[in-house]
């Protein structure tokens, strides 16, 4: 087998150092956005969760008193019957 005659060149490692910091810090900015943007989702999703909790409860209250009334008029309905009777 030959003997090279001049030393292999080997290519500077700085290059890559440097690109893998870069990839490596545009990954975290990336990563970082993700949070960001699924941390704003979360809040968003928590306060549409607490107007829907207060709304069912409005509406159990609203129900509550509907099925009160409707109480009322049967009982007014029964007492009018048996008064007649």
């Amino acid at each position: 087998m030959a003997t090279r005659e001049t030393p292999k060149k080997s290519k500077p490692a700085a290059p890559r150092k440097a690109a893998a910091k870069s990839d490596l810090s545009s990954a975290v900015e990336r990563l970082e956005a993700k949070i960001n943007s699924l941390q704003a989702e979360r809040d968003a999703l928590n306060n549409e969760l607490k107007a829907a909790r207060a709304r069912i409860g409005e509406l159990e209250a609203a129900h509550k008193d509907a099925v009160n009334r409707i109480d009322w008029v049967i009982d007014s309905l029964h007492n009018i019957v048996e008064e007649k009777a």
